[in-house]
């Protein structure tokens, strides 16, 4: 039997017709598959925020591999990471088996985490996705404290495997699989424009005093946790930032009671929210940090990073084939490093504050922006319905509906981004660090014409 590769598909110079591809995907895929029903569209060459589709379209790409990509595509340093891993035959799997690369990358991550863990923490390479590691931080504190329930919050996005999903706030998801939640306390994390208790921006305080008050009470519910889990920031749950005085109480309030604090930085890590962390802009540090999305450099890996006296499972307690291949650790450990001696944190903080500035005053020209909200690089705009009334706190019901025809009429306009919040009704920007503010203005000009269409046609 001959073992001759055809190389004729291999060679092929011309792209594919799109039609043919996404009618071939689309008929052999799953029902659960999201975005390829969302953008139509083909990439066959992506360079840093551009991404050019297989009909010669170019699109400025502020969904990022919603966040992996932190040094946008095909990033040099990224590039020669991996062509030197290839080159010197280096093996590409090795379970977690001992690698110079899985060393270098360590070092890499030692060097960037808060400097009070880094000096007594340890670190489990998992599955490649931010869920397993999700997975195995809850496992991790159960066998810590011999306890089992989550603390969790409204709004959370945690994963799609069944703790994660546990511990994650979206219902529509959980609806058909029994008994999925019965693990998780909800909580109300604190939101001033949607605000639980109707306070509007006195959501944080009285947030952190429902808390602590719920976790004290004999009578209120709730046996003693295994772990609290939150996001600084919520991603999926209509990018709202947590005050930071409310993350210092969560900090005291898990510290005093022995609950470990695990913070979920999958989408918030590596200098997306202007610090290096999202926990790092109220200057607490957690028990447990969970990592994946851009910690791999753009290819697959996930770790969870914890303090050393939580490292009481056995050997075997967490495992998975694909525990951080060498090629995604190579990857990271130089886009760490590239993050850190670029200052992209801080240029992530400065750009975003612009951008912001520049929705903020999208926002005074289209009604249906109800808030701008974001840290960093990491924002977005919440759609309203303008005509309807605002309830107590001054929101006007969201606009589902819009937010579609605004994500549709950015794509026509070559913006690629995303939506997310209740009802889906916040459109999301997430462009890698390396934006320029040539790409900013673009960004905003497109958004803005994007609004002017939709808004017309929501009207009609």
């Amino acid at each position: 039997m001959s073992l001759a590769v055809d190389r004729t598909a291999l060679d092929r110079t011309a792209p594919p017709d799109p039609a043919d591809v996404l009618a071939r995907q689309a008929a052999r895929e799953s029902a659960a598959r999201t975005y390829a029903r969302t953008f139509r569209i083909v990439p066959v060459h992506a360079r840093g925020m551009t991404v050019t589709g297989a009909d010669g379209s170019r699109y400025l790409d502020c969904l990022s591999g919603a966040g992996t990509l932190a040094l946008g595509h095909n990033h040099p340093v990224v590039v020669e990471a991996v062509q030197r891993v290839i080159e010197r035959g280096a093996p590409w799997h090795a379970l977690d088996i001992a690698t110079p690369e899985k060393d270098e990358f360590t070092d890499a991550l030692f060097a960037a985490l808060p400097p009070g863990l880094a000096g007594h923490a340890k670190v489990h390479f998992c599955g490649p996705a931010g869920t397993d590691a999700v997975e195995a931080a809850l496992k991790l504190a159960r066998t810590a404290t011999g306890r089992s329930g989550v603390a969790a919050f409204t709004g959370a996005y945690h994963g799609m495997t069944a703790g994660a999903l546990a511990a994650s706030g979206g219902v529509a998801v959980k609806e058909p699989m029994t008994g999925v939640a019965a693990e998780a306390t909800r909580l109300p994390y604190p939101h001033a424009y949607r605000c639980p208790f109707g306070l509007g921006d006195a959501s944080g305080e009285v947030s952190a005093r429902y808390v602590e008050r719920l976790l004290d009470d004999p009578n209120g519910g709730i046996v003693p946790p295994a772990a609290m889990i939150l996001e600084a920031v919520q991603g999926e749950g209509g990018v709202v930032p947590a005050p930071l005085p409310w993350l210092r109480e969560m900090r005291r309030i898990t510290a005093e009671r022995g609950i470990p604090l695990v913070v979920d930085e999958v989408q918030t890590g590596v200098g997306r929210t202007g610090t290096m962390w999202a926990i790092d802009a109220a200057g607490v540090e957690p028990d447990v940090m969970v990592l994946s999305k851009a910690i791999g450099g753009s290819l697959p890996l996930a770790v969870v990073v914890y303090a050393d006296h939580l490292d009481t499972w056995a050997p075997g307690a967490h495992t998975g084939t694909f525990r951080g291949t060498t090629l995604a650790m190579a990857a990271g450990a130089a886009t760490l490093r590239h993050v850190l001696a670029e200052r992209l944190p801080e240029r992530a903080e400065v750009l975003g504050r612009r951008l912001r500035a520049g929705l903020t005053t999208l926002a005074s020209a289209h009604p249906s922006i109800g808030e701008v909200r974001g840290r960093g690089l990491m924002n977005g705009i919440e759609l309203v319905e303008p005509d309807a009334a605002p309830d107590d706190c001054g929101a006007r019901p969201a606009a589902p509906g819009l937010a579609v025809a605004v994500r549709a009429e950015c794509l026509r306009r070559g913006l690629i981004v995303e939506l997310g919040g209740r009802h889906d009704s916040v459109v999301r920007l997430l462009p890698p660090l390396v934006m320029t503010d040539e790409e900013a203005g673009a960004v905003l000009d497109r958004l803005d014409a994007a609004l002017t269409a939709a808004e017309r046609e929501h009207r009609a």
